[in-house]
């Protein structure tokens, strides 16, 4: 089975400094309909101006992925951690038993683009930690390379559940196919450009999500960036 969520039917919510689609119910966007899937919690599609950002603010027993699309987004923590990322980078925090953080525009005048990833972990009330590793574009290019699983595979960041998170990005006749295992799930969600999932024609912004299939398979696509969680059923 699958179902495609479009980009226009997320919740969206306008800050003046932020402005930030959500995939699933967030904040004051409630949707009974689009809450999680599986474990796979909140995709938030953010836009920062220059100069701005999220001050100090405290999460708790959640895997936490920034993944940047354009621009550079600065992260302080009560770990002690404090960086800026940008395009190829990825973040994730597990905040475990507790843990406080910002996030701010690295930028005084440009923008940031980003994703927010929630991930609901396995396990609870565990040591809150930090890592941030660089895939590069040729690494991504025509193939879904993984970034984020459970033992750390192929060089992927950790994080406490059992899925696996991939990002590609695909152009012209490239391609890819990733097989689905009995009892899994996966989520398919375009950052940019378009791409046809599984014969489904997808654009920016646009999910799509596949249960009972035995394979996904990514082409036709037109400079796009896409990321794709394998989540348990």
């Amino acid at each position: 089975m699958q179902e495609v969520r479009r980009s226009q039917e997320r919740g969206f919510a306008d800050h003046g400094w932020l402005k930030s689609f959500h995939t699933f119910s967030f904040a004051d966007y409630f949707d009974p309909k689009h809450v999680e899937f599986g474990p796979l919690r909140v995709i938030n599609e953010d836009r920062v101006q220059g100069g701005q950002g999220f001050g100090t603010h405290g999460h708790r027993d959640m895997e936490i992925i920034s993944y940047v699309l354009e621009g550079a987004l600065a992260h302080k923590d009560s770990m002690g951690h404090g960086s800026s990322i940008r395009p190829g980078d990825v973040q994730r925090m597990s905040a475990g038993r507790g843990v406080r953080h910002s996030e701010f525009n690295a930028s005084a005048s440009d923008s940031v683009h980003f994703l927010q990833i929630w991930i609901q972990p396995n396990a609870f009330g565990i040591e809150p930690s930090y890592e941030e590793k660089h895939f590069s574009a040729e690494q991504k290019r025509g193939r879904l390379r993984l970034i984020a699983s459970a033992d750390q595979a192929e060089g992927s960041v950790l994080i406490h559940q059992d899925a696996r998170v991939y990002a590609g990005l695909f152009d012209g006749e490239e391609s890819a196919s990733l097989s689905l295992a009995p009892g899994r799930r996966l989520y398919v969600h375009v950052a940019r450009g378009s791409i046809e999932a599984n014969e489904t024609a997808l654009s920016a912004g646009d999910g799509l999500k596949l249960t009972d299939a035995a394979q996904l398979t990514l082409r036709h696509a037109r400079a796009a960036e896409v990321l794709v969680f394998d989540l348990p059923g």
